[in-house]
C-alpha cells in the first residue's frame, strides 16, 4: 500500500471544507417517481473561491442518463485538523459509519465531504493496488445510495474522490446494498458491468443524521482488516493532499449514470419464474403487501411482485424519505413489525414483506399476522434450504434460541452451528466450513441478514424473500394450494420461549474501576468471572460449544452475556418458559456482576425487580 499511498499523494486534491449540514434536509429529498434521476455534482457548502476547471469529465452515452458538470478547485482557509485516530473511529466492523447531518445534540458531524472524498480516494487506490496486474485498463467503481437525506451530497463527494485517482465512476442513484455487490458480478456491457468495485452509501436502520459506506469487490464485502487499511490511507490522503499536488497531477476519469436496478430486479423476477417452471405470472392471484419503511426497498412491489402477477394494493411507505417519518426501517423493530402485520390484516393479504433501509435484511408476515422474523425467519429459511440440501449446516449468530437448534437438528435433520454476532462473522464461518468439506448453504442472523451459497454468500433481504416467493409459487404449481399456509406449515414444531428479552449493560469508560484499561478488557474480565461462577452453581450449566460470551442453560431457559462487537456494552439475552424462570436467570447474572462498579446494571436490576 506504500506505493499506492505515494501515488495518491500526488494525484489527489481533497477540498477541505466544513459541510453546511443545516441545508441538507431541504436540499435533498428524493421522489419515488424518478428514483434514479439524481442531480449533478453540485458545489456544497460555504464561501470558497473557484479556480480552474476539473479533470473529471462526465461522458454522455446514449443508453445512459446524461449529466454534466463544471467543477473547479475549492480553496478553504479553515481546514479541520483530523488525525488517523479520527478516521479509525468511523470503522464499524466491516462498514464505515458516521454522523453526516448536523442538528442532533451531542452528535457532531464527522462524515464530512472532505473526509468522504478521502475515504473514496483511498478505496480507489486500494482497488488499484489489488488490481495492479490489470494496470493497462481503466478501472471502474459503481456508487449507490439509500434514501437518507445526506445521500446525494455524499454520492457527489465519493464521485470526486474516486475520479481524482483516475478511476471511472458509475452512479446508480437510489439502490440496494445487494444490487451494488451484484454489479461486480453482472456481465453486461450495456450497463457497464462488471465493475471492479462498488460502494453503497448507507447506515442501515440508524437515525436520519447518520450515514456510511459498504465496499464490495467480486470477492464479496470487504473485511475489517481491509476497512482499517482504507481508513489509514484516507487519513494520510487527507493530511498530505495539497492544492499544488493537485494542480501538477490532474487525474482524468469519467462519471456515468446507469439504471442498474433494472438489471437487479429483472434477475429476481427470473429466479421466481424458474422455480415455478417458467410460468410468466406464478404469483397471479396472490395478494402481497410490502413495507419499505421509506427506505430503498420500494422497488420490490412494482418491479418484482407485480411482473410476477401479484396484487400489491395496501403496500405502504414505498416512497424514499430519509427522515423515516412512519417507522424505523428495521425488521427487528417492534413498531415496524406491527405496521406490516396490521397492513396484512387490514388488506386481508396472503403475505407481508418488510425491508430495512438498504434491503440487505428482511422479514415476512403470514395471512394470519404471524411474524417470520428472528428465530422464526431462520426456521423458515432453514426448512426451505434443507429441502433442497438435506443435512446441510445452518450457521447462525449467537443469540438464536435452544428451540431453533432442536428444530433444525431434530425436525429438519440439519446441523446447527451457533456462531458469533455480526453478519460478516456468520457468512465467513459458513464459507470456512465449506472450505473444510462441511457443507453449508445458509448463513443467517436473527437481525434478518441472510446469505445463501447459491447467491454468492451475499446478505440480500430481497433474495431471501425471493426464496419465500419461490416456495409459494412452486407449491401452487404442484397443486399444494395457495396462500401463505405452506410457509406456516414449514415452521410447525418450532418451540418458542414465552419470554425473550435483551438487556444492555453499559460500561462506564471514565469510571476508576477500569484502572486506565480499555472497556474491552473490562468486559472480558466480567465474562471470565461469570464463567467461573457458573461452574459452582449446580442449577446452571454452560453450553458445551460456544463461540461468543458466556451462554448458560437453566430453569427451562437460557441466557447469553457477551461483549458488543463495537460498543462499551454487554448485551444480555434471556429466554425462558415463564417470567419467573427468566427472573431466576437474571438474578444469577446480577449476583455475579454486581461487584463490577463500572458496569451499569440498572436495566437488569429493573427487570428482576419489576418482573
Amino acid at each position: 500500500m506504500a506505493a499506492a499511498s505515494g501515488m495518491i499523494m500526488q494525484n489527489i486534491f481533497i477540498a477541505k471544507q466544513y459541510q453546511k449540514n443545516s441545508h441538507f434536509v431541504n436540499q435533498y429529498r428524493m421522489g419515488c417517481s424518478s428514483p434514479y434521476m439524481s442531480s449533478m455534482l453540485p458545489f456544497q457548502g460555504g464561501k470558497f473561491a473557484w479556480d480552474g476547471t476539473t479533470s473529471m469529465q462526465l461522458v454522455n452515452v446514449s443508453k445512459y442518463q446524461r449529466t454534466s458538470v463544471n467543477r473547479g478547485l475549492v480553496l478553504c482557509n479553515a481546514v479541520p485538523t483530523l488525525e488517523k485516530a479520527d478516521f479509525l473511529k468511523l470503522q464499524n466492523g466491516s462498514d464505515i459509519r458516521g454522523v453526516a447531518v448536523a442538528g442532533v445534540e451531542g452528535e457532531p458531524v464527522n462524515l464530512t465531504e472532505p473526509v468522504t472524498e478521502a475515504i473514496a480516494a483511498a478505496f480507489a487506490a486500494w482497488l488499484k493496488d489489488k488490481k495492479k496486474e490489470e494496470a493497462s485498463r481503466h478501472l471502474s467503481i459503481s456508487i449507490g445510495h439509500d434514501s437518507r437525506i445526506s445521500a446525494q451530497t455524499l454520492q457527489d463527494a465519493v464521485s470526486r474522490g474516486i475520479s481524482s485517482v483516475g478511476v471511472d465512476v458509475i452512479q446508480y442513484g437510489l439502490a440496494s446494498t445487494p444490487a451494488m455487490f451484484n454489479s461486480t458480478l453482472t456481465e453486461d456491457d450495456v450497463f457497464l458491468c462488471p465493475v471492479d468495485g462498488s460502494i453503497m452509501i448507507t447506515a442501515s436502520h440508524l437515525p436520519y443524521n447518520r450515514n456510511g459506506f459498504k465496499f464490495f469487490t467480486s470477492a464479496g464485502g470487504l473485511g475489517k482488516a481491509d476497512i482499517k487499511d482504507i481508513l489509514e490511507l484516507a487519513a494520510d490522503i487527507f493530511k498530505n493532499s495539497s492544492v499544488e499536488a493537485y494542480a501538477r497531477n490532474k487525474a482524468s476519469a469519467s462519471v456515468k449514470r446507469v439504471d442498474y436496478m433494472t438489471v437487479y430486479t429483472s434477475n429476481l423476477v427470473k429466479a421466481v419464474r424458474r422455480a415455478a417452471g417458467n410460468i410468466e405470472k406464478p404469483l397471479e392471484g396472490f395478494h402481497i403487501v410490502v413495507d419499505a419503511g421509506n427506505g430503498a426497498g420500494g422497488f420490490f412491489a412494482a418491479k418484482v411482485l407485480e411482473p410476477l402477477g401479484a396484487i400489491t394494493s395496501g403496500s405502504q411507505f414505498l416512497e424514499p424519505d430519509g427522515l423515516f417519518p412512519n417507522h424505523i426501517p428495521n425488521p427487528e423493530d417492534k413498531v415496524a413489525m406491527k405496521a406490516i402485520t396490521q397492513a396484512v390484516l387490514d388488506n386481508e393479504a396472503d403475505l407481508g414483506i418488510i425491508f430495512d433501509t438498504d434491503v440487505d435484511r428482511s422479514a415476512a408476515v403470514d395471512s394470519a399476522g404471524r411474524e417470520f422474523n428472528r428465530n422464526r425467519l431462520i426456521a423458515l429459511m432453514s426448512a426451505i434450504v434443507l429441502e433442497e440440501h438435506p443435512g446441510t449446516t445452518i450457521v447462525t449468530d449467537s443469540v438464536t434460541s435452544d428451540g431453533l437448534s432442536t428444530f433444525i437438528e431434530k425436525k429438519l435433520g440439519g446441523k446447527h452451528r451457533r456462531f458469533k454476532r455480526g453478519y460478516k462473522n456468520v457468512i465467513d464461518e459458513a464459507i470456512r466450513l465449506n472450505s473444510t468439506g462441511e457443507e453449508s448453504h445458509l448463513a443467517i442472523e436473527t437481525s434478518g441478514h441472510g446469505a445463501l451459497k447459491e447467491n454468492h454468500w451475499l446478505d440480500d433481504g430481497a433474495y431471501l424473500m425471493v426464496k419465500v416467493l419461490n416456495k409459494l409459487a412452486s407449491a401452487r404449481a404442484s397443486g399444494a394450494g395457495g396462500g401463505s399456509r405452506v410457509l406456516t406449515d414449514l415452521v410447525e414444531g418450532l418451540e418458542e420461549a414465552a419470554v425473550a428479552v435483551e438487556l444492555r449493560l453499559k460500561i462506564n469508560q471514565s469510571h476508576s474501576d477500569l484502572k486506565g484499561g480499555s472497556f474491552r478488557d473490562y468486559g472480558e474480565a466480567v465474562l471470565k468471572h461469570l464463567e467461573n461462577s457458573i461452574d459452582l452453581d449446580p442449577k446452571l450449566r454452560k453450553a458445551p460449544v460456544n463461540y461468543e460470551g458466556v451462554r448458560v442453560s437453566g430453569f427451562g431457559g437460557w441466557f447469553l452475556l457477551r461483549l458488543s462487537l463495537h460498543d462499551p456494552v454487554l448485551p444480555l439475552n434471556i429466554e425462558a418458559p415463564t417470567h419467573n424462570d427468566a427472573v431466576k436467570l437474571g438474578l444469577a447474572v446480577v449476583a455475579v456482576v454486581k461487584e463490577f462498579a463500572a458496569l451499569d446494571t440498572s436495566a437488569l436490576d429493573k427487570f428482576v425487580q419489576v418482573s
